[in-house]
């Protein structure tokens, strides 16, 4: 849907009522009435569409566009990664890993072990990607453990989360970068700098703090059922092959991710007939893909398993998370209406009018934009395109100064993702948690996490300037 066709007739109060509204909505049929939130989302996502006075002939392309925008970025990172972690799980690969960190940090550490896995997964790897591929190792190593599943997890997805916001070569601050005009290098630099002791704090001892606190069990999405043709596919691999299978999409993602961030700085041509084929095929679906056909390899005919009981695993893998994808598509379309509706501009119009500091208006700006409408990115690169002015304009910003904005506009991005975002759902269906028990565990450590990223890119901010 273009600019042309967003919806303004209501303006910001109507909107934003509408979208409190809607919220309060979804969460009283899912948390009360106990509806199938797949159901519940559709329905909400359609009153709301209504409600905001899109025009009758294109609410249903707006819910599809919503709905396949995400589906297309997380049906296939879904199913590919479900059916390699399927595969890593069942044939006692992931057991045969756990062994080797704890044997390696010791049991007190295996929680720690993981996380900076995940960081150094983090680097190249789009969140929801990154979780999927290390969930039968997460699992594993919490069954192994014992105590809540939300010890070992919530670490290492918030591990990967802010890395996904943070750091370059991912997407949201990439763009922040070009937007504003910043070095590319400083804000890698910086952004390690924030993403770590944010992880730390708001990832690694609060996630600690959640796990004493909510005790969910190990789900038994990737397990094989007893007695089942799939138990034949054990075979407890080599660690060897376990370490590559994990290692390949990372470094065929970094060749996507990494030719990107060259082209920025300008060392690579994306026209170049090589970069084009080495970005393709670290293009996160490719990657996996790949991975996927080594471990059926590796896994399977190389361990002397029949084809048709690798078809069974693979196939086997793919029943479990059609419910997660279903979901999470449906978390996408919600915020797809309300991206529609226009509201996430209409409140960053307004906002800018205020007058505060601009590195503090970016944060506000941007976290209430994510509140709004659910995607970090778009919440982003909105609050970068309104202060670009600003910044671009104002020739007294050194180039720390200029850093410091891009990040803690990525910070109000991240801040307290819920129901309007798919990736809430991703969480939530993959952890086998309820609704609200994810609102009280992952809303609120994000919520956390754009706090804490915005005192740490504050704090960059001053030092640069000389207070």
């Amino acid at each position: 849907m273009t600019d042309l066709e967003l919806n303004w007739t209501l303006g910001t109060p109507g909107l934003l009522l509408i979208a409190v509204a809607a919220i309060a909505l979804l969460l009283v049929m899912i948390m009360k009435f106990r509806i199938h939130a797949f159901l519940a989302l559709i329905v909400v996502s359609l009153l709301t569409a209504v409600a905001t006075g899109i025009p009758a002939g294109s609410i249903v392309p707006t819910l599809l566009s919503g709905f396949g925008t995400t589906l297309g970025s997380v049906a296939l990172l879904v199913g590919l990664g479900a059916m390699l972690g399927r595969m890593l799980e069942v044939s006692g690969g992931a057991e045969v890993l756990t062994n080797a960190l704890i044997n390696k940090f010791g049991q007190k550490r295996a929680s720690l072990a993981l996380s900076v896995a995940s960081l150094m997964f983090g680097f190249p790897i789009f969140f929801d990607a990154g979780l999927v591929v290390m969930l039968p190792i997460i699992f594993t190593v919490a069954r192994r453990m014992g105590g809540s599943l939300l010890t070992y997890a919530f670490p290492a997805a918030a591990a990967f989360s802010v890395m996904h916001v943070f750091v370059p070569p991912h997407p949201g601050p990439v763009a922040a970068t070009g937007l504003l005009g910043a070095d590319i290098g400083l804000v890698l630099i910086f952004g390690l700098l924030i993403a770590i002791p944010t992880w730390y704090l708001t990832g690694y001892l609060f996630g600690h703090f959640l796990g004493r606190k909510f005790n969910i069990p190990v789900p038994a999405i990737l397990d094989a059922p007893k007695g089942s043709a799939e138990e034949e596919f054990r075979s407890a691999p080599s660690l060897g092959a376990i370490v590559t299978l994990l290692l390949l999409p990372f470094f065929l993602i970094f060749l996507n991710t990494g030719l990107n961030m060259a082209a920025t700085a300008e060392l690579v041509s994306l026209e170049d007939t090589w970069v084009q084929i080495l970005r393709t095929l670290g293009e996160t679906p490719v990657a996996l893909l790949i991975t996927v056909f080594l471990a059926m390899w590796l896994l399977g005919r190389r361990q002397g398993k029949k084809a048709t009981l690798i078809e069974t695993v693979v196939d086997s893998a793919l029943g479990p998370v059609c419910s997660i994808i279903l979901i999470t598509g449906a978390g996408g379309m919600f915020g797809g209406v309300l991206r529609a509706s226009g509201i996430g501009d209409a409140i960053a119009g307004s906002l800018d009018a205020i007058g505060l500091p601009v590195i503090v208006a970016g944060f506000v700006i941007a976290a209430i934009i994510r509140l709004a409408q659910g995607s970090a990115t778009v919440a982003l690169t909105t609050a970068a395109a309104l202060v670009q002015p600003v910044v671009l304009d104002n020739p007294e910003f050194n180039a720390v100064q200029t850093v410091a904005i891009v990040l803690s506009l990525a910070a109000g991005s991240v801040f307290a993702g819920h129901v309007n975002d798919s990736g809430f759902w991703l969480v939530s269906r993959f952890f086998q948690m309820d609704t609200k028990t994810t609102l009280k565990t992952w809303t609120v450590g994000q919520a956390l996490i754009g706090v804490v990223g915005f005192i740490l890119a504050l704090a960059i901010y001053l030092i640069a300037s000389g207070f």
